[in-house]
């Protein structure tokens, strides 16, 4: 059997199972707008320059805007060189609200172009500085970086492979979290996106009117979706004296440090251990933290959560009940959770993917546990959820359903925070049979995020406290995790006498294997 991730399957789909999604990876998102940019000079040679024209005429041809900076521009688009650091004082992200005269900065994409030879030496360079057990700061000294930026260059690089360490550079040096990094000597041979979350996935200039049209489409999918992390911290409190009577907040606690020691997140990212830049709130966060999880809570009926990492720098391999928020629903608009205070916690905001993990709630079945629960209402069908940064390399169908997301957002990628994700979770999830249907022996149902993540659940399993099924999935092998993350489709594939299935690229190469073919580690979009 195989099952592609594209939303397509081989066969056809078992009785019981969710209509697969018509793989229209070939067109964007029905919601994606008519957006504004405006091209402004940075560095250039005559590469950058024919690109910069030909990526505006792309975007005028698909009935976008382009003109000069004003408060009605989407974005604003400018060139760098690989190798080339640019000083915050000369940065666009930095300097262009008060040198355009904007009453807010805009999004900032920075075309950098790298020669292909170029990137070649790099990336040997990286696969070869990954393979030491800790990094050597003599490996990652670059102009415009930090001190310790070898830290972040090393640890990216474990977790994405040589190419995503090669992303972190073209961001530091151009100061810019949008980067369409070039590869090409006359014309362009290919492009990856680069965005903070760590996607990078690679387009093949295999015509130069669809190359473009496809970057300005994936620049417009990014655009066309806001954020949804304005939580608001309301309502009734949480006394200490209750709190400190629940076992959800010791579960919490105890599963972080479980995770922690399987190496479940990334070390976090502070912005100045990988560049030296002046304080950037309102620019950007201090800190991008990776991953979060929550469990239901009978009692306060709500969701026990991670807090945000980006008010503050948490360690999600090592949370205490102060990393803690309760989430009781969704904002009417849709632009964040609504958390309950609690008595003696810091009450910070809750983790970004909290309208998400909130949201798969609503569309899925309610159930009423045994008596033994102590359940005074009913509960959710999924107890708990873990969002994680990483990659599903192989599972177990008989355990572990997979639940791909709808087929655009294999191609037109969308990040963490964003309404858009929350829509892709919130309707792979509604498709799951195991979790529409509570008898279903399936006990975890997983998604994969293109170029972010993944997000696992698991159900209310008889004397299993929180997170265990998930653990002891992980564990087994039943859910294999993967350092690595898809950049595009792929598929789940049988191998001979295993009863997992597997993911691949679509060049057959094994989803989780290194390749000396391509270094890069990314499947092409």
């Amino acid at each position: 059997m195989i099952v592609r991730v594209d939303g397509a399957s081989s066969e056809a789909p078992e009785p019981g199972s969710p209509e697969p999604a018509t793989p229209e990876a070939a067109s964007p998102h029905s919601w994606v707008r008519v957006c504004a940019f405006s091209f402004v000079p940075g560095q250039s040679n005559p590469f950058l320059d024919r690109f910069s024209a030909n990526l505006a005429a792309a975007a005028t041809e698909l009935g976008h805007a382009v003109d000069d900076p004003s408060d009605r521009t989407d974005a604003l688009v400018t060139t760098a060189r690989y190798g080339e650091a640019i000083s915050w004082r000369h940065s666009v992200l930095f300097t262009g609200r008060a040198k355009f005269g904007l009453s807010v900065q805009p999004p900032l994409f920075t075309i950098v172009h790298i020669e292909p030879d170029d990137l070649q030496r790099q990336l040997q360079h990286f696969s070869k500085a990954l393979e030491h057990p800790e990094p050597r700061p003599v490996d990652f000294q670059f102009d415009g970086l930090a001190e310790h930026a070898h830290d972040v260059l090393y640890t990216q690089g474990r977790r994405g492979g040589p190419m995503m360490s090669v992303a972190r550079v073209a961001q530091a040096q151009s100061k810019s979290l949008r980067v369409l990094l070039v590869v090409g000597h006359d014309k362009p041979e290919a492009c990856y996106l680069v965005d903070l979350a760590g996607a990078y996935p690679r387009i093949e200039n295999r015509g130069d009117a669809a190359f473009y049209q496809e970057l300005i489409q994936r620049m417009s999918t990014a655009l066309s979706t806001r954020e949804i992390a304005q939580h608001d911290v309301t309502g009734e409190q949480v006394t200490r004296a209750a709190w400190e009577s629940l076992d959800t907040p010791r579960a919490m606690v105890a599963v972080s440090h479980q995770l922690g020691e399987r190496d479940f997140f990334t070390t976090k990212i502070l912005i100045e251990d990988l560049v030296k830049v002046p304080a950037v709130s309102g620019t950007i966060a201090r800190q991008y933290s990776e991953g979060c999880f929550s469990t239901w809570d009978p009692t306060l009926n709500a969701l026990v959560i991670t807090a945000t990492g980006s008010e503050r720098p948490v360690d999600k391999g090592q949370i205490t009940d102060q990393d803690l928020a309760v989430v009781t629903g969704v904002l009417a608009d849709g632009t964040g959770a609504i958390a309950r205070p609690v008595e003696g916690l810091g009450n910070g905001a809750p983790s970004s993917e909290a309208v998400e993990f909130r949201a798969v709630d609503d569309r899925l079945p309610w159930i009423e546990l045994a008596a033994e629960w102590n359940a005074p209402k009913p509960v959710p069908v999924v107890r708990s959820k873990l969002h994680g940064h990483r990659g599903v390399s192989a599972y177990d169908p008989r355990t572990v359903e997979y639940v791909p997301l709808a087929a655009p957002y294999f191609k037109y990628l969308v990040s963490c925070s964003t309404e858009a994700q929350a829509w892709a979770i919130e309707e792979a999830f509604a498709l799951s049979a195991s979790l529409q249907d509570p008898s279903d022996p399936r006990t975890v149902a997983f998604t994969v995020l293109p170029g972010h993540g993944m997000l696992a659940v698991e159900k209310w399993v008889a004397g299993a406290k929180p997170f265990e099924v998930l653990i002891d999935a992980i564990d087994s092998g039943r859910l294999q995790i993967s350092n690595r993350v898809p950049q595009g489709p792929f598929e789940y594939c049988a191998k001979p006498n295993d009863e997992r299935l597997y993911a691949k690229l679509p060049n057959n190469l094994e989803y989780n294997a290194p390749t000396t073919r391509h270094l890069d580690g990314a499947n092409r979009g």
